[in-house]
């Protein structure tokens, strides 16, 4: 979409342009470049901490003995298990369930026996999600229960044998962190193999934990199977009160989660939109149809100047080109030395071809002139 030359010369504001498209070409190597970190940025995880508040309340229905229905006649308790973000600036509110892989809520086996005191909740690739979960019994007493609620981790995470806990310093941490932690303290440690890199040296902590002297840095990811254990549950101890007192009493637990960066929608949506894409692709015909028009009106004026300055040469130059135009497109081969003489053009044919020249462009004129009057009219 440059300017040739000659016409920078003519005009001389067109140098505008030329410093406009050079910074173009800078912020599309820009754009480029960061279009290539956020397409890497998107290979990685890419999370935030955030705080999960948790809500735990019960009511309490004592018996009616003159209810109708067997329902009323029963005292009974309901137990909610409900949590959201705090401070959570996403319009879409993400549901309580999508944080957890299970929830078992085991109640005092005493009251309820072995088949009947646990209540469980697993996720599924069907699952619906809610916004909590309700517990209802039959009971008349206060009852103690227990909590277990198991993190949904994306990526998975996994808690550490504990002798390579304590070795990396690390309890709980997704497998790819791991595997660069081990290798970290290779690194420090100088255990690469100096002769074979592909090999490992073990120390003594290594020797007790994979229970080798010598292995490959690749038979890491298979060895830590056995290492590499599901995550702790959170647990929480609550009491069911069947007081009337403690009816309005609600307890709340905040829980470390992480959740998508909310930058991440954006950048994807960046890589996947194309509307100024087109609109830039729309303005680049515009620009190039204004240069061919441009260079366009150069020949034409190279062509005016020319004849100007020097009629005679200028239309003798036009004509040889426009024969040697002729016979390359005709195949016709002329003689070169007769057509050179004034001779040449006396003859007959020289009279018919320019009656014939004249006649055609007089038609021309005339549907001209005909196509304007009729627009004109219109």
């Amino acid at each position: 979409l440059s300017q040739p030359g000659p016409i920078r010369e003519l005009v001389p504001e067109s140098q505008a342009y030329m410093d406009l498209l050079a910074f173009e070409r800078k912020l599309d190597q820009t754009i480029m470049r960061k279009r290539v970190d956020i397409q890497e940025a998107l290979k990685r995880p890419m999370k935030q901490k955030r705080k999960l508040r948790l809500y735990i309340s019960n009511t309490f229905n004592p018996a009616k003995p003159d209810a109708d229905d067997s329902d009323g006649s029963i005292a009974s308790w309901e137990l909610r298990v409900e949590g959201k973000l705090l401070d959570d600036p996403g319009k879409l509110k993400r549901k309580f369930s999508s944080f957890f892989k299970s929830l078992v809520i085991e109640l005092d086996k005493d009251l309820y026996g072995p088949d009947n005191h646990l209540v469980e909740w697993h996720r599924t690739p069907t699952t619906q999600e809610t916004d909590g979960f309700q517990v209802k019994r039959p009971g008349d007493v206060s009852v103690r229960c227990t909590l277990l609620l198991m993190l949904d981790y994306q990526p998975p995470q996994f808690k550490l044998d504990p002798r390579l806990a304590r070795l990396l310093g690390i309890h709980t941490q997704t497998r790819s962190c791991i595997i660069q932690a081990l290798w970290q303290y290779v690194k420090t440690n100088k255990l690469q193999d100096s002769h074979d890199k592909e090999f490992i040296n073990c120390d003594k902590y290594f020797q007790q934990i994979f229970d080798c002297p010598r292995l490959k840095f690749s038979e890491i990811p298979q060895r830590l199977t056995n290492l590499l254990l599901p995550p702790d549950p959170i647990v929480i101890n609550h009491v069911i009160s069947v007081d009337p007192n403690d009816q309005k009493k609600t307890a709340c637990y905040d829980i470390d989660v992480e959740v998508e960066d909310p930058l991440k929608s954006q950048m994807s949506s960046f890589l996947l939109s194309t509307a100024n894409q087109q609109e830039i692709a729309s303005l680049d015909n515009k620009i190039h149809e204004t240069i061919e028009s441009i260079n366009q009106l150069k020949i034409q004026r190279d062509f005016m100047l020319s004849f100007s300055r020097d009629p005679k040469g200028y239309i003798q130059d036009w004509l040889k080109s426009q024969s040697r135009d002729l016979k390359l497109m005709t195949d016709v081969v002329g003689n070169p030395e007769e057509e050179r003489r004034a001779e040449f053009y006396h003859e007959p044919w020289s009279q018919e071809a320019v009656s014939r020249y004249f006649y055609s462009k007089i038609q021309q004129r005339r549907q001209e002139l005909e196509q304007a009057l009729a627009v004109r009219n219109t």
